[in-house]
């Protein structure tokens, strides 16, 4: 049986490309044969900026309410907070004690912030917290304390599987014991980019996105701030230029994308194609936004339910850390 782990960072209000990128692909492999899924709040991942605590506690909630409103099943698939499972950051340190400065100095999140910081590399790294400089070594014990064997990912993340099957062959040969799995990345080469209301990749960063809870009135005032040019109502359009159609067809059916297709060649206003995104929108978020809102409503029901996850989690780690510590010399007990 193949074991699947990914990771959910909260660092904000989950929104449609967060279901189509991460969600929906997700649950779906779930439910492969064969496979067993572990997937789990990255919540220690986000304390790198997210430093509010009550707002990360609310983030970390949200996004397990999300993925449940939307059918996971926390008895098939096991479902935890980072957080609650002490073993990965003890694999952390170990891992980051055969990991060298010099070689975390290529990883490309921290060469893109120093990038972005201009020339001067000593103010880069004055804005740079460890954790930011770390985050492979973290993101690597979440992987490797599992016996991981594929890791879903977009292309820009392959290189944290890379990272992590190295650091687990240092480790085995140093010992010369197949302490650790080597994971191997799983890429989704039909993910596509979800573009935002102005036609960049959906981002909060780029303030641009759709939530995925707000109530249909927020929802479709949503939708009708999506940018469009001025060709008149009656002309025809081009759907595979506009940013609606692109959205719309990530949702729709084969037939109702052939025929939204046929409406755009015959001309259809903008305010039209808008109010058909939000209808399909809202058929698709009706019934999860009404169990997203109830799980919410009970924020003791959710921290109950990760907890149990963690401790089915834990005892996935407990062999792991086990064979660790008896390489290392390390001991709990004499």
């Amino acid at each position: 049986m193949k074991r699947i782990l990914t990771g959910i960072k909260p660092t904000g209000s989950p929104h449609i490309g967060n279901y189509l990128g991460a969600i929906r692909p997700a649950l779906a492999l779930a439910d492969l044969p064969d496979t067993e899924a572990l997937y789990f709040i990255a919540d220690y991942h986000a304390l790198t900026t997210v430093h509010d605590g009550a707002a990360l506690a609310h983030l970390t909630r949200e996004v397990a309410a999300t993925w449940l409103a939307f059918g996971l099943d926390p008895e098939k698939t096991l479902f935890y907070r980072q957080s609650d499972v002490p073993e990965i950051f003890e694999l952390s340190w170990i891992l980051a004690c055969f990991t060298s400065k010099g070689w975390m100095n290529k990883m490309h999140a921290y060469k893109a912030r120093v990038a972005d910081a201009g020339a001067d590399a000593d103010a880069a790294d004055a804005g740079i917290n460890v954790g930011i400089y770390t985050y492979p070594v973290l993101m690597a014990a979440d992987i490797l304390l599992f016996d991981t064997d594929l890791v879903p990912v977009g292309k820009d993340q392959v290189q944290h599987v890379e990272i992590a099957r190295d650091m687990a062959q240092r480790i085995n040969h140093v010992y010369k014991a197949e302490l650790l799995r080597l994971p191997a990345a799983k890429i989704d080469e039909q993910t596509a980019v979800v573009t935002g209301l102005d036609g960049r990749k959906m981002s909060k960063s780029y303030d641009n996105t759709i939530p995925l809870f707000s109530s249909a009135k927020k929802l479709r005032k949503t939708v009708n701030q999506i940018v469009t040019d001025s060709t008149p109502p009656e002309a025809p359009k081009d759907p595979d230029t506009s940013h609606i159609f692109t959205l719309h067809k990530l949702f729709a059916s084969a037939g109702e994308v052939a025929a939204m297709r046929e409406r755009y060649a015959s001309g259809i206003g903008w305010g039209d194609a808008k109010g058909a995104l939000a209808d399909k929108l809202e058929e698709l978020l009706a019934g999860p936004r009404a169990k997203y809102d109830e799980l919410m409503a009970n924020p003791a029901q959710l921290d109950a339910l990760l907890a149990r996850g963690a401790e089915r989690a834990r005892a996935y780690a407990a062999p792991v850390i086990a064979r660790l510590r008896a390489a290392t010399g390390i001991r709990v007990k004499p």
